[in-house]
């Protein structure tokens, strides 16, 4: 492989690349020196490369959605998905999570027993890698991945839900989630907490930290009495 070729290729490369490859590749920079041919070469490379990337992979999803609902991809780390997992823990049941990229946090919900464990994301190159991600992994026909929009999605029959959005997408969620989980419902927010709730436990810190919320005792604050016995009643 050429010089400039190899740094497109770790551009290129989904997000799950094994720390060894990287690097070995990183190394490989290391050991060799770029003329100021060969770097304008490396340049030109590894901009077709993050185009081809944001073409293939990210702007599909968008095309669907308001600019104000849009929400980029960035993979959640080791340490986030261990925050979430930590807040469902002794949980069980049906779990949703919203906007689900590449798939990891319903591997690992499925993992840890909860059944059936979906992801809804409309981007097809990223819902395509989940399911290659659930194959490899021995988890293919225990996860299920949806192309839905999840405006559209029902999640009256979910008792856990996990979404990793951006604040303008949480806002108009909160909304959406009172009206329609069933009252034992547990939502877990990694990345960005819902602005208008209080989190009934937190867990990590930083970009790592996440926030869990009982459904039950949101109602309680934020929807009127009338309201909140009709939620229990067809809970």
């Amino acid at each position: 492989m050429r010089r400039y070729d190899t740094i497109a290729a770790f551009v290129s490369r989904p997000s799950g690349m094994e720390d060894e490859t990287q690097e070995e590749i990183l190394s490989q920079f290391k050991e060799k020196r770029f003329g100021g041919w060969g770097l304008l070469q490396l340049t030109a490379g590894t901009g077709l490369a993050v185009y081809a990337v944001w073409a293939g992979i990210l702007m599909p999803g968008f095309r669907r959605v308001p600019l104000k609902l849009q929400v980029p991809y960035i993979p959640a780390s080791k340490r986030q998905v261990c925050s979430v997992m930590t807040l469902l823990k002794g949980r069980s049941g049906s779990l949703a999570d919203l906007g689900s990229g590449d798939g990891r946090i319903v591997l690992e919900a499925s993992r840890q027993g909860f059944s059936p464990a979906v992801g809804y994301e409309l981007n097809p190159w990223l819902l395509r890698l989940s399911r290659f991600h659930a194959w490899r992994t021995g988890h293919y026909g225990k996860v299920s991945y949806q192309r839905e929009d999840l405006w559209k999605v029902n999640l009256s029959g979910y008792e856990n839900i996990t979404v990793f959005l951006a604040p303008s997408v949480l806002e108009p969620l909160q909304k959406k989630l009172l009206a329609e989980l069933p009252e034992d419902a547990v939502i877990v927010a990694g990345r960005f907490p819902f602005p208008d709730w209080t989190p009934c436990r937190i867990e990590g810190d930083g970009m790592d930290r996440a926030w869990a919320y009982h459904i039950k005792a949101l109602r309680k604050h934020h929807l009127p009495s009338k309201v909140i016995r009709s939620t229990e009643h067809t809970s």
